[in-house]
């Protein structure tokens, strides 16, 4: 069974740091690109970082520059999200993906993934 399932989201306070993980089940993350989302109250989701399948490409959006670091472990079949100096506005369920042979274009289109996590809820207090 093909599957991605997120932990590590959580309550922090402003200005801390949390990593997200996502596990992946029955296909090998080391042929997909992988990425995040994120959906806060009342918004639509949208990406937050990715890397592509060879590793030879990137995106992250602009408010994940210096902040957010995704990442992989390849051996572990998962993917990580380490995200520091958390800001309210970063308050959002969090989404993990996978595209088979993905190469990241620009604004990492939903419609590009192929799997997708049930989500984490990260929440930011002031």
């Amino acid at each position: 069974q093909v599957q991605l399932v997120e932990s590590g989201g959580g309550l922090v306070q402003f200005g801390g740091s949390l990593r997200l993980s996502c596990a992946a089940s029955g296909f090998s993350l080391d042929q997909h690109a992988i990425a995040w989302f994120r959906q806060a109250p009342g918004k639509e989701r949208e990406g937050v970082a990715c890397i592509s399948s060879s590793g030879a490409s990137s995106w992250s959006a602009a408010f994940a520059k210096g902040r957010f670091t995704i990442s992989r472990a390849n051996n572990e079949n998962t993917m990580y999200l380490q995200m520091s100096s958390l800001d309210t506005d970063d308050t959002a369920v969090y989404y993990c993906a996978a595209e088979y042979l993905g190469g990241c274009r620009r604004g990492i289109p939903e419609t590009d993934f192929d799997y997708w996590g049930q989500g984490t809820q990260v929440t930011v207090s002031s």
